[in-house]
């Protein structure tokens, strides 16, 4: 994984906790960051 993708995962595993109203990054929110970028690389033309 590059250093941006990793990035990436990290912010939008911060936007999934905040929506979640948790106060730190927690395990299911990566995973679930994770499962976003694999569906972005799935659809992306």
């Amino acid at each position: 994984m590059s250093a941006r993708a990793y990035d990436r995962i990290l912010k939008v595993s911060r936007t999934v906790a905040d929506l979640d109203a948790a106060g730190d990054v927690r395990p299911a929110h990566v995973a679930e960051a994770v499962g976003y970028r694999s569906l972005d690389r799935t659809f992306r033309t």
